[in-house]
């Protein structure tokens, strides 16, 4: 079978120690990458871990794993698929921080792979993907490191939690919010959904949302279904105040408190458009409360909706 070789590199503004970390810390992956939705570590002993990966490929979501070795002293991460997304045969490289100065270095990305029976449409429809992925996902480390390095990321960046207690079971509330395509019969600010989910596990959701002023917003997911208890999300079609919204639903229960049942968000606000949508005085710090307003009535109308059900079938 034929094995290509590719690699893309990039030049960025900050130590090299420092683009290392970011790379070796996968949870922050769907943050960092446009393309990753959601990472999980399932396996780590010493330097080897054993990763699964959610992301989208030419724009078609895929999942796999990878496994993992780090090397802090060198500067590199080798990564090799366990079990390849089909059209690919097999999957790795290597990532390769090179430091130039104190403040600046090169990272390199390294690929091999082969396409199941050597077909050449496939062959194509890989190198694509490769190319727009690393690309981005370059790119994206480029960005989001110099953003690091300015004083006002912090600001930019939050997360916050939205939690209710429910008297009832806690797979009762995951599947209010898993059977997302039953959405506008069943939440009054869910205008339209489009929900689909051709890997079991992996879903598609598009949906219209109707804001407290009566305007509509689209927005698209990507969700990841964790067994029983746990939704990872990362929207890519985004309102005009957010770069990034990616999120986690969570269902626990307990003996002495119930079931609790919680939406994360993590967001990081568009500067741009602070003017344009909020007005010439508006603030960052506005565009903050704004936001996040407006997600947490979105989430507890969701959770309490989702409360309602679970104690209907108790």
């Amino acid at each position: 079978m034929t094995t290509r070789e590719v690699e893309h590199e990039i030049t960025i503004s900050a130590p090299a120690a420092a683009v290392y970390r970011l790379l070796a810390e996968v949870p922050n992956w769907p943050r960092i990458f446009p393309p990753t939705i959601h990472v999980d570590r399932e396996e780590s002993e010493g330097n080897q871990e054993r990763i699964r990966i959610w992301a989208t490929a030419n724009g078609e979501p895929k999942t796999w794993t990878s496994r993992r070795t780090l090397d802090p002293g060198a500067l590199r991460i080798t990564f090799r698929q366990e079990v390849p997304a089909p059209p690919v045969a097999a999957m790795g490289g290597t990532w390769i921080v090179e430091p130039l100065d104190e403040g600046t270095c090169r990272v390199r990305l390294a690929h091999d792979y082969r396409a199941l029976g050597d077909d050449p449409h496939d062959l194509l429809w890989i190198e694509r993907a490769v190319d727009k992925n690393s690309t981005g996902e370059l790119a994206a480390l480029k960005e989001n490191v110099e953003q690091a390095h300015a004083a006002e990321t912090q600001e930019l960046t939050f997360s916050f939690t939205d939690t209710v207690t429910i008297d009832g079971s806690a797979k009762d509330a995951f599947d209010f919010v898993n059977e997302a395509g039953l959405w506008p019969e069943r939440l009054p600010h869910v205008a339209r959904v489009r929900f689909t989910e051709d890997t079991p596990g992996l879903q598609e959701l598009e949906m219209d949302t109707r804001a407290q002023d009566g305007s509509t917003h689209t927005t698209k997911s990507y969700r990841v279904v964790l067994g029983h208890h746990r939704i990872a999300y990362k929207q890519v079609t985004l309102p005009a105040l957010m770069t990034l919204h990616t999120g986690v639903w969570t269902f626990q229960e307990s003996d002495e408190a119930g079931t609790t049942a919680s939406s994360q968000h993590t967001v990081t606000l568009n500067t741009a458009n602070i003017a344009r949508v909020l007005g010439p005085k508006a603030t960052v710090a506005d565009a903050r409360a704004y936001v996040h307003g407006a997600l947490s009535t979105n989430s507890l109308a969701t959770l309490g909706h989702a409360k309602d059900y679970a104690q209907r079938n108790r």
